[in-house]
């Protein structure tokens, strides 16, 4: 009787718990459909190699080593235990039940175990990590829910061990220490207390461990840990190509109504997905330029006021309850109170929801953006953060025409000009005269070329970045490279127009560069700007493109490789190597710029702390140039003190935009004098012999 009273509560709270389960599962899919649909891509390969990196190998994971081996524990230990809890729940049932597994069972247990004792042990060290170490990443976002995850599995563990230690009680066994060593301990001290308070202990136990479980899973889904269940789906359909690479606006489409985003179901479904995925584990904001200095914009709480806004919206636009108990809510301030049940599905529906734009995210948050892609090569989600955000300056810029002052002049004055400060563009040649050791023709001034030379704003412009396009025009001659340049004919790349929002200017700008390519029969083209190299390269052949596209390093290493050019003369430099984002993270080109500095003699390169693909952006990015920082503090100075804690002679890079950064950061921390800022080019320059 007992044992049917048993069974029959076990069928009703189970039956509860999974009906809600796939309530909360269901809603999210139905709000994730909101989004617009967007043409997948099969590439099976690369998709099924991603999830077996990114979620399998939880590569990005270890980019923390003592977090990621904690999770791969946690993440193993997930899927071996849930066998033994089906066999937990039958022996609830049956008692003395055992898998048939004959002579092997006795290793099942010990390896069901093992797997229980190491995931406590790393469960226990998450609750020092967040609440005794303090980890700041992890204070970022420090609720009931984050203890909630670790008390309930915590709990789950223990209760695993405790109703088997008390089951070999209730049926008078003896402890097999050799097979189930740790709840064999618990066996062991309360072997005297008899079958009755073994078997009360033990059903005690079942139901706490069986309670835990459809807790855990009902609170899964509204939660942080509803990344458990959309993060493989997010890897698999994330889109392929060019990390970074912006969706393209169809201007021809009539059917478009506004540009970018000012809705959250303006999202693409793709775009939804990562929202759900987020395992708010702070790594984001942690690398993030402007959250570390000062600023509004923290990339994981962007992407969790979306995700909470996307069920608040999605509720009231399906008129569809998000089944929410009160202990496990997992809306945001801003939401309604929704209970279960009609008359939440009825009261949804005429919920008047925050504005995207505005209410829910500020737009100083997203102009503070640079850009540098610091988040989403850190996130173990694969989550995109910089597109999001892109989408909605988008959404400013275009059709509601709300932006920076200094956004609207520097729009202006491409367009007038095709330069940011408006110089006219007929004194875009103007810096090849400066130097008569070098020969730089246009493409009007030869009759066929190899390269083009793309020397663009900046190089034809500013005084700073003119010397790095004349460094490397005179490693060009050296090493008899028949090149040319556009001249007063180049216009913009449009790069920073498209990530400050104006994607119509860039249109327009790669349009009639395309067509000037053409013209002049280009099929080469070589960069010193790693800006304008990425958007060459990865989203200029979408218009029309057909070139190869170098940046400027790469050619100086291949030239020095094949004994074009040979750095000979000594430069007694300490040099702390700055790497740019849209080099490295977008194109991880690293190790090519350290190898050419390697091989110039006399020069000792400086690591600094944040280097390679987490080094720390400039400032500049994503129209941070040419936008005022009003907020906390300069990134480019931050930048500097971290290069300046090396005592280096010398800060090297690989982008004009970065070196003027660079530069200006060494002026206000008043060492100028002392620490030099140089690019690759000019430092190969220094060694050449003649």
């Amino acid at each position: 009787m007992l044992l049917l009273l048993n069974f029959l509560a076990f069928l009703a709270v189970t039956g509860y718990a999974v009906y809600l389960f796939a309530q909360l599962v269901y809603s999210r899919y139905l709000f994730v459909k909101l989004g617009k649909k967007v043409d997948f891509e099969p590439n099976l390969k690369e998709r099924i190699n991603a999830v077996l990196v990114n979620v399998f190998g939880q590569r990005k994971l270890f980019k923390d080593k003592k977090s990621g081996l904690m999770h791969l524990v946690l993440f193993y230990g997930f899927f071996i235990i849930q066998v033994g809890l089906v066999e937990i729940i039958i022996k609830g049932f049956i008692r003395g039940y055992e898998f048939p597994f004959g002579g092997a069972y006795k290793y099942f247990s010990l390896l069901q175990e093992w797997t229980v004792f190491l995931m406590l042990c790393a469960l226990v060290y998450a609750f020092y990590r967040r609440y005794i170490e303090k980890l700041k990443r992890l204070q970022l976002k420090r609720d009931a829910k984050a203890a909630f995850v670790i008390i309930a599995l915590i709990t789950l563990t223990i209760a695993i061990l405790l109703s088997l230690g008390f089951e070999k009680v209730m049926l008078g066994k003896n402890p097999d220490f050799s097979h189930a060593p740790f709840s064999g301990v618990i066996t062991a001290a309360f072997s005297g207390i008899g079958k009755t308070a073994g078997t009360i202990l033990f059903y005690l136990f079942w139901w706490l461990h069986l309670l835990t479980v459809l807790s855990f899973m009902v609170f899964v889904p509204q939660s942080k840990q509803a990344h458990e269940l959309f993060a493989m789906f997010n890897i698999f359909f994330k889109k392929v190509g060019p990390v970074g690479k912006l969706s393209k606006i169809d201007f021809e489409d009539e059917g478009i109504e506004e540009y970018g985003v000012g809705k959250i179901e303006n999202f693409t479904q793709q775009q939804l997905i990562d929202l759900y995925a987020c395992a708010e584990c702070g790594r984001c904001t942690n690398m993030c330029p402007a959250s570390v200095t000062g600023k509004t914009l923290s990339p994981m709480h962007l992407i969790v006021k979306m995700r909470d806004h996307l069920t608040e919206t999605g509720a009231s636009i399906t008129s569809r309850s998000p089944w929410m108990p009160s202990f496990v809510s997992g809306t945001s301030a801003l939401a309604p109170s929704l209970t279960a049940g009609l008359a939440a599905q009825e009261t949804a529906s005429t919920v008047e929801m925050p504005n995207l734009i505005g209410d829910v995210i500020t737009e100083e948050e997203l102009w503070a953006c640079t850009t540098c892609r610091n988040c989403e090569d850190q996130c173990p989600v694969a989550n995109e953060h910089v597109d999001k955000i892109i989408d909605l300056r988008r959404y400013l810029v275009m059709t509601e025409g709300r932006m920076p002052h200094e956004a609207t002049r520097y729009f202006q004055n491409i367009e007038r000009q095709s330069n940011p400060w408006g110089i006219n563009r007929k004194e875009r040649i103007k810096w090849r005269e400066e130097r008569d050791d070098i020969i730089v023709p246009t493409v009007n001034e030869v009759k066929e070329f190899e390269y083009l030379f793309w020397v663009g704003s900046m190089g034809s412009f500013d005084k700073r970045s003119q010397k790095i396009v004349q460094s490397f025009a005179k490693i060009m001659n050296t090493a008899g490279i028949s090149f040319a340049i556009l001249g007063n004919e180049e216009r913009n790349s449009g790069d920073t127009a498209r990530r400050m929002g104006n994607e119509f200017l860039f249109q327009q700008l790669c349009q009639e560069n395309i067509v000037n390519f053409q013209a002049n029969g280009v099929r080469k083209i070589v960069t010193i700007d790693p800006h304008a190299y990425n958007t060459f390269k990865h989203e200029y052949p979408e218009f029309g493109l057909e070139a190869e596209v170098y940046h400027h390093t790469e050619l100086i290493w291949k030239w020095i490789q094949e004994g074009r050019i040979k750095p000979v003369k000594e430069v007694k430099e300490a040099i702390a190597y700055h790497d740019s984002c849209y080099l490295g993270r977008y194109n991880n080109i690293y190790d090519i710029p350290r190898q050419i500095l390697k091989s110039v003699p006399g020069v000792k390169i400086l690591e600094m702390e944040r280097n390679k693909e987490n080094a720390m952006c400039c400032g500049a990015g994503g129209g941070r140039m040419w936008i005022e920082e009003t907020q906390g503090k300069r990134i480019n100075v931050e930048r500097v003190e971290q290069a300046l804690q090396l005592s280096p002679t010398m800060i090297g890079s690989n982008c004009p935009y970065c070196l003027t950064m660079l530069t200006d950061g060494t002026k206000a921390k008043e060492a100028e004098d002392q620490v030099r800022t140089m690019d690759i080019a000019e430092i190969v320059e220094l060694s050449l012999a003649g």
